[in-house]
């Protein structure tokens, strides 16, 4: 695993979440595109970083499909408070 060289952005609440669901269940990134991809999830490897790194918003619709590969609930995304 690679240690993220910027730090987190603050485009959206979910991407350090996503990407420690993705390592938990150890899964790639590539993986991780190719999920979304199949639930209509245009997405591309920056965009999936960018996203990780909360450097981009996210769409209510990624949300939906990040929710559906990871089998949890949507408030499993976001940050505990």
């Amino acid at each position: 695993m690679r240690v993220r060289k910027q730090k987190l952005g603050n485009k959206n609440l979910v991407g350090s979440r996503v990407e420690q669901l993705r390592h938990a269940v150890g899964m790639r990134q590539k993986e991780l595109l190719a999920q979304l991809q199949v639930r209509g999830i245009p997405i591309n490897a920056s965009g999936l970083s960018k996203l990780e790194g909360q450097l981009r918003s996210v769409s209510d619709y990624e949300l939906l499909a990040l929710a559906d590969v990871f089998d949890v609930p949507l408030e499993a995304l976001f940050p505990k408070a």
